[in-house]
Formats: structure tokens, C-alpha cells, sequence
């Protein structure tokens, strides 16, 4: 009899806790999970990406946590806090601008994420007409520049500028963004340069705009014949070469030399260091105030295509992630560009001071297959082989000549079989660091996983006192490895140089996991997984790390994955990871006490 009465009392003691699990369907709020699963040390932030299918986002006072998003594969998405409005914006490293779509605009900006609300903003009279792209990959979003209160994972920034958008034709909205969280230095910035213009002229309240191509721009879309969108049309890298001269007004925007060696040239950077920390970009504020513990953010993305796993997909700000020491990184300076060159001065107190524009790296190589490519005969050869580290463009782009190169080894028309695995590696600072071969490749048809097409595109050669970069490394690469951003000291960088430091997350058995991939995909309906993770409302627990400690990601919580018709279904390799819920722990329970009670009566 008492272990009757033991049995009963463990079965509802069992019930209660089972009940007591959360359960796929109850979501918390939104500010709850935020700052529950962000971590946060001395000087840093760490923003995972949050797992489970958002339902829409939540109005939300400043001072937030917030984690990442990632639109199958092509862009990756934080939430920023935007005077009290919480919204996505696409992580950009290409460029240097925070801008999100508002209530006002009129083309192009419906669908996306919630917008900023044009009554709250304090407009500076200055406007911005922002390009990205290159001469194939053309867009343009215009807008006003002005101020407010905006908060990322907790830091908050009054008297933020950001340009409210009020008519683009990006394809942002496809996605589930609102807007772009630019995270390259304030030189390249357009909002800064119309600003700091504006503030140099004193013209009270003059209304600069850069002027947009002549050529029509056409909205981006989604490639017919394949369950994928288009990736060779998203590139969010800012063309425009800053004018130095012209912002130190002593040469006139027209003239094309780039020589500005007076006194009173060079001592005018001192103006435009100390406007930093008024009209620069949110992070190198973050910087110029001393506001981290060091001057850097750094960056893993998740795979959410192929095979979908990896490292978790995470952004940190402030330092590297727990776990990781930065010696096992490997380091290697920026591209500096003199004045000749386009360059900022150097100050009259530092005249040897050369500075950076953009997460541009010197490689010593690139390889396919392991060969390594030749020289491109479409870039000059004096410039150096450089490339630009670019988390909003979604492929791996360079030479026009190199590009079809690779293409002709791989097979006709740049198709071949999924299940033979390629590698194209970037020689950096003497280490080899290669692209996961599951990141390389694309499902080139519907309903067929044996025929792949490379994630490569060519791209504009360098030109004379402009940008140098040959390729443009995406996210196809920066899946493949843990890239740390270091802006250094921004005004004298001798102190303390700015770098890029990378660790390759490429297990050394890829190869056979592409392999298994494709005779995965096939075996279910012949198309590869191709998970949409919008920004976070559900959380994800990292069950394991790989060997240099990085969280290691498995699938969506949702077990579901994007078909090319936009419906959803469930992805058998998610179902080991869903919730159990109260009614499927009651049922265990009840096996236990029914066995319990059987050995009772024996």
C-alpha cells in the first residue's frame, strides 16, 4: 500500500513540473527573452540568434536586448531601438549608415519590418541619397537626416543620427527588414559627410543631396526556377569614394586631384576627428566616447541552407566571444589609404598617420580546388590583392576574368554535381582560410539536388582614386569563419592600429557533409532546407561548442524551412529538437506510474 500511495504521490509531483515546462507555444515577450538570452559583461554584448518564429514586433522603451535574424542565408537582421520603436535592420559591414524605412515614405517600403514613426523626428534639414550596389546591382534609398534615442542590446545613444527613409527600392522589405545598421567607420559615411558639409558651410539650413545614377535602378526579386531568392542581385556595399578635398573645402567636388598637403588642409582634420562623436555611426560613437572595453565588435553566422548548423549566429560588441582568446586569431592590418591616394590627411602633430576607409585586408592568395588562381588582367596590377569583408553582400564577388575562370573549371554554364565537393580559400596573413563547401554552392534548379551553381559574381575593378578591393568576400565566407572587426585608435592609428582577426569554423570533415547533405535532401523532395529565422521571439540553447569553443548551431526550433512557393514545412531534421509539451510529459509520467503500480501488485 505505501508504495502505492508513493507511486501516486510521484506521478502528480512529475505532472506538476512536467506542466511547469514551457512549451513551444508560449512565448514570452519580447523584452523578457531579450534580456533573459543576451549576455552581457563588463564592456561587451553578446546577441545570439534567437530561434523561434517571431509574431510580429513589439512597441519597446530604449535601453533593449536584442538578438539576430537571418534570411536564408542572404542578409543577417538585429533589432535596434529606435525612439521607442523596435525594428530589424540588416547587419551591413560594407558601409557605414544606419537608416530605417518610415511612416512618411511613398515607394517601396511596405511589407518589412515596423517603420519609424516620421512625427517623432527631430530633422536636421539635411537629406541623403544613399547607393548601393555596383554597375549591375544598383539601388538607392532617400530620406531625411536627423536624430533620436537608439538603444542595441542594452547601450543606448542620445542624439543618434540615422536617415528616415522615405522612398527606396531595395528589397529589404522581402526580407523582413526595415532598414540597414551600417558598422563601418564614419569616413564612409554619407550621413556623416552630408552633415558635417552642412555644418562647415553654415548655410542655416541647407538640403545636399549625392547625386544617383543616370541609369535606372530596378527593384531586386526572387530568382524564377529556384527555391532560393536571387542572391547575386542583394550587394549593400556603398559605392561612393569619399571626397576629402571637398570636405575640407579646399578643393571643389569636380576637380580630381587628391592632393591636399597644406597646413591649413591637414589641420583641418581636426575638425572632422572631433565631429566624430556628434555625427559619426553608432558603434565608432560607442568608440570615440570610450564607451567598450575595447574598440571592436566581431561576428559569426549561422548556416540556414544546404546543411542548416554551424556556428551559432551571433554578434558581439566590445570584445570577442566567451571562450575565445584573441590569440587564436589570426590578425592582419587594414588597407590604409593616403592622401594621394584619396585618403585623410595626416594631422600637423602626427604627420605619418595613414588611415583606413573600409574592412578592407590585403590577401596573399586565393585558391580553387587548391591552385592558387593568377593575377586578374582586368585590375591593375600595382594596387595589390585586396579584399573587402562584407556582411551585406550575400555571395563572393571579384575579377570579371577570375570569376569565369572558376566557372569554366567547375562546368558548362557554371554548373556542376552537388555532390562534388569545391573549395575556393583566401590566403590571409599566411594562413589559408577556406569556404565551407556547403556555403559554396546554390541549388541551381527546383526539385533537383544533383546539379549546384557556385555563390560567385563579378564585380567593377578597382579605378584610380577610388576603392581597391579586387574581391568582395560575403556571406558565403563569413559563415566559414569568426571575423573580429577592430577599429583601433580612429584618430592616430599608430597608437593603436585597426584590424581584422579571423578564425576558421570549417570542420575537416566538410566535405563528406555536403556529400551527406545532398543524399539528405534527397531521400526527402529533392530540395535543400532553406530556413527564414526573422528576428528573435524564442530562444535557442547551444547543446555543444566545436574546438575553438564557438556554439554550435543545429536547426530552426520551428522544424520548419521556405519551399520556392513560400509555403512552410516541417524539416524532419528539426524534429529532434522541438519542446516536448505538459501533454507529452503527462503520458511519460503515466508509463512510470502504471509500472510503478505493476510492480506493486507483484
Amino acid at each position: 500500500m505505501l508504495l502505492s500511495f508513493l507511486s501516486i504521490f510521484l506521478y502528480l509531483l512529475l505532472v506538476s513540473v512536467a506542466c511547469a515546462v514551457p512549451t513551444q507555444s508560449q512565448e514570452a515577450a519580447l523584452e523578457e527573452l531579450a534580456n533573459k538570452y543576451t549576455k552581457r559583461t563588463a564592456g561587451g554584448i553578446h546577441l545570439p540568434i534567437l530561434k523561434r518564429e517571431a509574431r510580429g514586433l513589439e512597441r519597446r522603451g530604449v535601453g533593449s536586448a536584442i538578438g539576430l535574424g537571418d534570411y536564408v542565408d542572404i542578409s543577417y537582421s538585429v533589432l535596434l531601438t529606435i525612439g521607442g520603436i523596435t525594428t530589424s535592420l540588416i547587419l551591413d559591414t560594407g558601409s557605414s549608415d544606419l537608416w530605417v524605412m518610415s511612416d512618411a515614405c511613398t515607394t517601396g517600403c511596405t511589407g518589412g519590418g515596423r517603420v519609424y514613426p516620421q512625427a517623432s523626428f527631430k530633422y536636421s534639414g539635411v537629406d541623403v541619397a544613399l547607393l548601393y550596389g555596383d554597375s549591375t546591382t544598383g539601388t538607392y534609398a532617400d530620406g531625411k537626416i536627423g536624430d533620436d534615442t537608439i538603444s542595441l542590446a542594452g547601450v543606448t545613444l542620445q542624439n543618434q543620427y540615422f536617415s528616415a527613409i522615405n522612398k527606396t527600392n531595395t528589397s529589404l522589405v522581402e526580407t523582413g527588414s526595415a532598414g540597414i545598421f551600417g558598422l563601418g567607420f564614419p569616413i564612409n559615411s554619407v550621413i556623416w559627410n552630408n552633415l558635417f558639409v552642412a555644418q562647415s558651410h553654415q548655410t542655416g539650413n541647407p538640403k545636399r543631396r549625392d547625386v544617383l545614377k543616370s541609369s535606372p535602378l530596378t527593384k531586386l526579386g526572387i530568382k524564377l526556377g529556384s527555391p532560393f531568392p536571387n542572391l547575386s542581385k542583394l550587394n549593400l556595399w556603398m559605392p561612393k569614394f569619399p571626397d576629402v578635398p571637398s570636405l575640407l573645402g579646399k578643393v571643389s567636388p569636380g576637380v580630381i586631384s587628391r592632393q591636399t598637403t597644406t597646413m591649413t588642409v591637414s589641420s583641418g582634420v581636426y575638425t572632422i576627428f572631433s565631429s566624430y562623436s556628434t555625427y559619426g555611426p553608432f558603434v565608432p560613437r560607442l568608440v570615440t566616447q570610450s564607451g567598450l572595453t575595447s574598440p571592436m565588435f566581431s561576428v559569426t553566422l549561422q548556416r540556414d541552407t544546404i546543411d542548416v548548423g554551424g556556428a551559432v549566429g551571433q554578434l558581439s560588441i566590445g570584445e570577442l566571444p566567451s571562450g575565445v582568446t584573441s590569440n587564436k586569431l589570426t590578425w592582419v592590418p587594414l588597407r590604409l589609404y593616403t592622401t594621394s591616394e584619396g585618403g585623410l590627411p595626416a594631422p600637423p602633430n602626427s604627420p605619418e598617420e595613414v588611415y583606413p576607409i573600409t574592412w578592407e585586408i590585403m590577401l596573399d592568395g586565393v585558391y580553387f580546388d587548391g591552385e592558387m588562381l593568377p593575377n586578374s588582367t582586368v585590375s591593375p596590377p600595382t594596387n595589390g590583392l585586396s579584399a573587402l569583408v562584407d556582411t551585406g553582400n550575400s555571395l563572393i564577388r571579384g575579377p570579371s576574368d577570375l570569376i569565369s575562370l572558376i566557372q569554366s573549371k567547375l562546368g558548362p554554364k557554371g554548373q556542376f554535381s552537388c555532390s562534388q565537393p569545391h573549395t575556393l580559400a583566401f590566403k590571409i596573413g599566411g594562413v589559408l582560410f577556406p569556404v565551407d563547401p556547403r556555403d559554396f554552392v546554390t541549388q541551381a534548379l527546383v526539385n533537383d539536388v544533383k546539379t549546384c551553381e557556385a555563390n560567385l559574381a563579378a564585380t567593377d575593378a578597382p579605378q584610380a582614386g577610388g576603392y581597391q578591393f579586387q574581391w568582395s568576400v560575403g556571406t558565403p565566407f563569413l559563415k566559414s569563419v569568426l571575423s573580429a572587426f577592430y577599429y583601433g585608435n580612429l584618430t592616430y592609428p599608430t597608437h593603436d592600429p585597426p584590424k581584422m582577426g579571423f578564425l576558421s569554423t570549417v570542420p575537416s570533415d566538410a566535405s563528406d557533409k555536403m556529400i551527406a547533405a545532398v543524399a539528405a535532401a534527397a531521400k526527402a523532395n529533392n530540395n535543400f532546407p532553406a530556413v527564414s529565422q526573422p528576428p528573435p521571439s524564442g530562444t535557442f540553447t547551444s547543446l555543444q561548442t566545436d574546438s575553438n569553443g564557438l556554439p554550435q548551431a543545429t536547426t530552426s526550433s520551428t522544424g520548419t524551412q521556405r519551399t520556392s512557393s513560400g509555403a512552410r514545412r516541417v524539416d524532419p531534421k528539426a524534429l529532434g529538437s522541438l519542446s516536448y509539451t505538459c501533454a507529452s510529459w503527462m503520458h511519460v509520467v503515466l508509463a512510470c506510474s502504471l509500472m510503478s503500480l505493476w510492480i506493486w501488485w507483484l
